[in-house]
């Protein structure tokens, strides 16, 4: 039963006081009035954490190693990059397999876990789609350029008859282009439809007479009535249907990149599904990087809460063992199948190549260092959560960098190379972190980071909400 406090001084609102969450997934003491002015006054209330020009600033200082590098590529060509024969495959498609992993858990959170019923999701759901269109885009990057003429790279797509040109229909290439351009697609309009509510909040709320434009006509008019509402929550739902598929299909097409190309521990019907997994899990990894600074540095706690932190920790650990089961396969693969050229090239990896070192760094960042996520003592500490979930971004890193360095050792031991980035290979790949920071750090300075709609939604019924999201119930 709630009850209701005194006045602290004459002219107060009385404030009442609700009980705590069931489920400990909202904190504090709020209602459908404060809990809208909290996220909404991120945007619109004028004043901005120091700790965002921080970051700001040193996301737009790396995002100048990004402008410099790709000017001097395209200046010089992709002989500045450490690429050569045998690995003709350098960073750049490593960071590629990487950035498109962590994109991968906008649209598990979004839609899936919609589909599913889940809660939890609706708290973090925002910022891991915004992170979703962020990563693919630093992810686009790389492929684009590393084509040698990234000017011709639109005749990957159909082109006219008359053109005289038709893409190879057995490339990966093709295949990635029309999977992650497809992606791209659906994660933005799913993003924007979401956002549509919440613009029309702030254009309601906005202070000064640009904001009221700008928001009012990226709100498309919204007025709230019955029809939009059965609008938006039939398309809310067909979008979290056709993004489902895609969470899965993306990361396999990906996989095939490696998987259809007949080169030792590269030719493996594992790969799809193994990648997949490590998309997850880097994708959580990064939903809870990005929870911690939120949460401090926003007071985000009441709304991110530790359950949320756990939750995702739980997901973390059941992906990461997916990922390690992928990894014992692979070895046990290469000795069972009594290939010479599979065991060889296990050999070089794990223990007689020269690259022998990144792969046990792999190991223990991806497999041996999250196994603290098992103790609730560990899932409920935020640092050691932030700590784990950066040794993940390295490890999955690194398993790209694996991959790719197999191309080293050959079946021919006279083909045999070595591989070594070089400074502008470097400057591309943290211009692209560069990128990110800097593209995540305007989304939450202009855009609310977490759905003010759902999240009204989600309150129990005392305190102005419908106890869940309505949008699963009235889409029929």
């Amino acid at each position: 039963m709630a009850t209701v406090t005194e006045p602290a001084t004459k002219g107060h609102v009385i404030q009442e006081i609700y009980p705590p969450h069931p489920e400990g997934l909202v904190g504090g003491n709020h209602n459908i009035v404060t809990l809208g002015d909290k996220i909404a006054d991120v945007v619109i209330g004028g004043h901005t954490p120091k700790a965002w020009w921080g970051f700001f600033l040193f996301g737009f200082m790396l995002l100048q190693g990004l402008v410099v590098g790709l000017t001097y590529l395209f200046y010089m060509g992709t002989g500045v990059w450490g690429i050569n024969q045998p690995v003709a495959w350098g960073l750049a498609i490593v960071n590629f397999v990487w950035w498109i992993g962590i994109g991968h858990a906008g649209t598990l959170i979004s839609a899936i876990l919609l589909l599913m019923h889940q809660k939890w999701r609706t708290s973090i759901n925002r910022y891991a789609e915004a992170m979703t269109l962020f990563a693919v885009s630093c992810a686009g990057i790389f492929p684009l350029v590393h084509m040698g003429r990234p000017w011709v790279g639109y005749w990957i797509f159909p082109m006219p008859m008359n053109y005289g040109a038709w893409p190879q229909p057995r490339s990966p290439l093709m295949w990635d282009a029309f999977a992650v351009s497809t992606y791209l697609t659906v994660s933005l309009v799913f993003w924007y439809v979401g956002l549509i509510p919440d613009l029309a909040v702030l254009r309601d709320t906005a202070k000064n007479k640009l904001q009221r434009i700008t928001y009012g006509m990226l709100s498309l008019g919204w007025r709230g009535s019955a029809y939009h509402w059965r609008r938006y929550e039939k398309l809310y739902l067909l979008l979290a249907g056709l993004g489902t598929p895609l969470v899965f299909s993306v990361h396999t097409i990906v996989s095939f990149d490696f998987a259809v190309a007949i080169v030792p521990l590269w030719h493996a019907t594992i790969f799809p599904p193994f990648f997949v997994a490590g998309a997850i899990y880097s994708g959580f990894a990064m939903v809870v990087w990005l929870a911690v600074p939120l949460r401090h540095f926003y007071g985000m706690k009441d709304f991110i809460t530790m359950k949320h932190m756990e939750l995702c920790a739980k997901v973390m650990i059941a992906t990461g063992l997916l990922v390690s089961f992928g990894y014992f396969c692979e070895l046990w693969m290469g000795w069972y199948s009594h290939s010479e050229f599979e065991w060889s090239t296990t050999y070089q990896r794990i223990w007689a190549g020269p690259y022998w070192w990144s792969y046990w760094v792999l190991i223990f960042t991806n497999t041996v260092f999250p196994q603290l996520l098992w103790f609730k003592r560990i899932r409920t500490n935020e640092l050691l959560l932030f700590i784990i979930a950066g040794s993940v971004h390295v490890g999955m890193w690194f398993e790209r960098y694996v991959i790719i360095i197999t191309l080293t050792r050959d079946h021919s031991p006279g083909a045999w190379g070595r591989y070594a980035p070089t400074e502008w290979d470097y400057a591309i790949m943290l211009g692209s972190v560069g990128l990110f920071i800097t593209l995540f750090c305007l989304f939450i300075k202009f855009l609310p980071m977490i759905s003010i709609t759902e999240m009204r939604e989600f309150l129990p019924f005392k305190q102005g909400g419908r106890d869940g999201h309505a949008v699963m119930e009235n889409a029929k």
